[in-house]
């Protein structure tokens, strides 16, 4: 059939009335659109009100201007940040995407055959299919025939033969049904044949652009962090309102009542007085709003922006790509993950694995057969077959044809036999046959053994010689034995003789060379990954479009399958279950065989009602709106562009053990935000506990708003730096996943922040009030150096609490070495407290220290390790 395409006039008219083929790219969220959607945060949130109040006051010269700068100085590093690092990780993603669009298609135009781009091509295009190639639009075949791999579109593995259509078919032009014998779509790969198909839907229109298009719509939940984070944002507000009145109130206490003596004619006096009373209102109002600010962690946002942003560097040279920052953090809180079989868990390519010759004896390896059993082999794979070698690469033919080649690929035996005739493997026949002449003169058979054994009266033993075939069971077992391990096995044999006419076999007479068996392998990396991930709690299900068995055999061997009460079912088994039965069913649920892209969906929304954070890997078009729907999507690297769209994450090398890498970064920044939860809380919450009390004992605020802004720095920017490189330790994976509505805060923590606070609060007390401890300063009427060393004491004891918070062993250096920014940071903080101490001056109230002073100030603080190591042996954790 001699093809003319469309002419250049054609292709215009065409271009114009239809359009090109480019798929509509998803609205992606600029810088300034990201920025805008990071001040959602609920932390965030709060520190813009408290800015907002302090600008007022600082307008109204209440307190220093330098205060609001600090803060908004936090928001803004915390929101560009992380604003920052997700805008570059979908700069990089997009440029992977590019390469999508630079596919070269062979089109017909003006009777020659052109390459042009994907998206230039227009409907009514006659495009040459072959060996390979993705096709680029919904079309019918006209001319030739090819068997299509569709399954990035219905999840189907078996690949699809598609002839040509009969001339003015219409039905075929509109049909949408996968299975049509003359109609393909956008996105399928062709496996063998070559075809010409005319295009009849194009770009957005195709099967593969409704889908796309689907996805723009967002409606994602919040995540597990941000819901965490909303409940603490609220019990930290409240704490910090609660706090900053009963302070106002405790400070107004002390003027009215206190500084009065009690008596009451002096109390009435001092409220007749409306200047003296208003100055004192404002003061308190004033210190209130300190002490709201001090209480909000406004170094949280920030922490969790460098975290990220430190692990998005990380992950990416351990082949995870990810696309939206909230996707770490949700990967660390998983419960339920639904995985992918080929290429995942298996490496998804076919490898012959074993060998079985004539006498029932199993191999291996090619190179472990007998010097003439090898050439045998070598002769009957090939040439018997459609693939052929480049170098050390096999090319061509199917999947299956590539595996049993590549089982021989490395004899490179010169071998000198010309083909006669052939006949290709069918579906119906379930073999091929190859007459060959040279050496040999015989015709090679090859296909499923049930065909083949049943015809073979001899075999060739492991010297190439032939012998009678009297033990047929024993192959029948190692094949049976081979095909419960989900090993499809090729019968081979040759026979003497031509190639009849009708292609058919003879009724006896050949000669067993043997069997190979081909499968696509189990990663070893992933057994010991899917390990590592059932040891974090997290309960993983292999969703696959095989057959039962042959998934229930890789699932076995991968460590899914292990208990009597694990559940592997059928699409056909899960679909006759109502919601109530599968909800039920889903905990002891392993494998879903056969499975449908509606199953997928399905899955998680039943998780997800149920409150489980749910995980989705997929490669297809037809995994995107579960990828989507779920709390975070794994996108396989050599997946479909629309896939990798919908996706919160890219697993580069489609590898199981990049999976438990994303979780194991994910848990890395939920323990580090915990850790610096606690550093901070303690200390805040200390501070309102020294301000509330001060006034009621008569004291004057023993830090000033200063001071108090120097805390702020070291509780937040500087400690979010210093925690924001924890490394990702291996024993992260034995604790179990949080739940969606887990506090944060856990119990552990809570003791953690009130035996700091406590003690903390407690040491305040005395060193502010106790004769004993003033007789270790210079003596002086407005107790300069006293309060100088109080506020060196709050600083040095946040500094060792903050080795206290950063582990959980009574080795405060445990894995320090992996992170030496800590100590950095600490150290930084030490040297400027030292130096504002001699420095300060009336500015920072601050007053040098003698070395008698600095040892009592030291030797206070560095309580905190003690007590908190005590703490922790009767937690358990030592």
């Amino acid at each position: 059939m001699k093809i003319q395409g469309l002419t250049d006039e054609e292709v215009r008219a065409s271009r114009e009335r239809h359009g090109t083929n480019g798929i509509t790219e998803q609205k992606g969220e600029g810088f300034w659109e990201k920025l805008k959607g990071s001040f959602d945060d609920p932390i965030i949130k709060i520190l813009c009100v408290a800015l907002a109040i302090n600008v007022v006051f600082a307008i109204l010269g209440q307190v220093a201007w330098y205060e609001s700068v600090g803060i908004a100085l936090a928001v803004i590093l915390a929101t560009t940040v992380a604003t920052y690092s997700e805008y570059q990780n979908e700069n990089a993603f997009q440029k992977l995407q590019e390469e999508a669009s630079l596919i070269k298609c062979k089109v017909y135009r003006n009777g020659t055959l052109t390459e042009i781009p994907i998206d230039e091509i227009v409907m009514g295009d006659f495009v040459l299919l072959q060996t390979g190639d993705k096709i680029p639009a919904d079309g019918v075949i006209c001319d030739g025939s090819i068997q299509v791999d569709q399954s990035v579109l219905n999840g189907e593995a078996k690949e699809a033969a598609k002839t040509p259509a009969p001339e003015g078919d219409e039905e075929a032009e509109k049909s949408s049904d996968f299975l049509h014998p003359h109609k393909v779509f956008r996105g399928s790969v062709v496996c063998g044949g070559n075809a010409v198909m005319r295009t009849t839907t194009l770009g957005d229109k195709t099967f593969y652009g409704k889908i796309a298009g689907e996805l723009q719509a967002d409606e994602d939940r919040d995540t597990p962090l941000k819901v965490k984070l909303s409940n603490l944002a609220h019990q930290i507000s409240n704490f910090g309102y609660i706090g900053g009145v009963a302070i106002a109130i405790a400070f107004m206490f002390q003027r009215l009542v206190i500084h009065n003596g009690f008596d009451m004619a002096r109390i009435m006096a001092y409220c007749s007085n409306w200047l003296v009373v208003a100055h004192d209102l404002v003061d308190a109002v004033m210190l209130a709003v300190i002490i709201i600010v001090v209480a909000v962690p406004e170094g949280l946002p920030l922490m969790i922006a460098i975290v990220s942003a430190q692990n998005m560097g990380k992950m990416l040279k351990d082949n995870v790509l990810v696309r939206k920052i909230s996707g770490i953090e949700t990967a660390g809180s998983l419960n339920l993950l639904f995985s992918d079989k080929t290429g995942t868990i298996t490496k998804g390519q076919l490898e012959a694995v074993a060998f079985v010759d004539g006498a029932g004896t199993q191999y291996a390896a090619y190179s472990e057969l007998g010097a003439g059993l090898k050439k045998l082999v070598n002769l009957s794979v090939r040439y018997n077959t459609s693939a052929v070698i480049n170098g050390k690469e096999v090319v061509g033919g199917n999947a299956t044809e590539r595996a049993i080649f590549g089982f021989v690929a490395a004899d490179s035996a010169e071998m000198d036999e010309k083909v006669k005739n052939a006949v290709p493997f069918n579906s119906k026949n379930k073999y091929s046959l190859s007459e060959v002449a040279g050496e040999y003169s015989v015709t090679l058979a090859k296909g499923a053994p049930e065909k083949i054994l049943a015809l073979c009266d001899s075999y060739y033993d492991e010297n190439g010689e032939k012998k009678p075939l009297t033990n047929r069971a024993a192959i029948t077992d190692c094949i049976d034995a081979l095909a419960a391990r989900a090993i499809r096995v090729l019968a081979l044999a040759v026979y003497e003789g031509a190639i009849p006419a009708d292609g058919t076999l003879p009724a006896s007479g050949l000669v067993f060379v043997g069997a190979v068996g081909i499968r696509d392998e189990v990663r070893p990396e992933s057994v010991e990954a899917i390990r590592r991930v059932h040891s974090a709690g997290v309960q993983v299900v292999m969703i696959t479009g095989d057959r039962q068995d042959t998934a229930s055999a890789i699932a076995r061997e991968a460590g899914l399958l292990s208990r009597d009460d694990d559940v592997a079912m059928t699409s056909d088994e899960l679909a006759a279950l109502d919601d109530a039965a599968v909800k039920a069913l889903l905990p002891r649920l392993r494998v879903v065989a056969r499975a449908l892209p509606t199953d997928k969906s399905r899955l998680v929304r039943l998780a997800q009602e149920m409150n489980l954070v749910v995980g989705m890997t997929g490669d297809g078009v037809n995994d995107s709106p579960a990828l989507k729907q779920a709390d975070v999507g794994f996108a396989m690297g050599s997946g479909t562009e629309v896939a990798k769209e919908a996706s919160d994450i890219v697993i580069l090398d489609d590898n199981f053990k990049s999976l438990a890498r994303a979780i194991l970064y994910g848990r890395t920044i939920y323990n580090s935000i915990r850790k610096f939860i606690v550093f901070q809380l303690t200390i805040n919450v200390a501070a309102v506990m020294i301000s509330f009390a001060a006034p009621l004992l008569g004291m004057e605020t023993p830090l000033s708003i200063t001071q108090f802004l120097w805390i702020n720095l070291v509780m937040d920017t500087l400690a979010a730096l210093a925690f924001g490189g924890e490394p990702a330790l291996r024993r992260f994976m034995d604790e179990k996943p949080k739940q969606r509505d887990e506090s944060i805060i856990s119990k552990y923590m809570v003791s953690s922040i009130g035996v700091g606070s406590l003690w903390c609060f407690a040491l305040s007390l005395y060193f502010l009030m106790s004769g004993a401890a003033h007789a270790y300063f210079r003596p002086d009427e407005a107790n300069h150096y006293l309060l100088t060393g109080y506020f060196a004491f709050f600083i040095f004891m946040a500094v060792f609490n903050a080795f206290n918070a950063r582990t959980d062993s009574k080795n405060l250096f445990d894995n320090i070495s992996h992170n030496p920014g800590f100590l950095r940071v600490m150290g930084l903080i030490v040297v400027i407290q030292v130096a504002m101490t001699y420095l300060g001056g009336e500015i920072l109230h601050c007053y040098g220290l003698t070395l008698t002073e600095w040892a009592f100030v030291l030797g206070m603080a560095v309580t905190i390790v003690p007590i908190d190591l005590l703490r922790k042996m009767v937690a358990g954790k030592v």
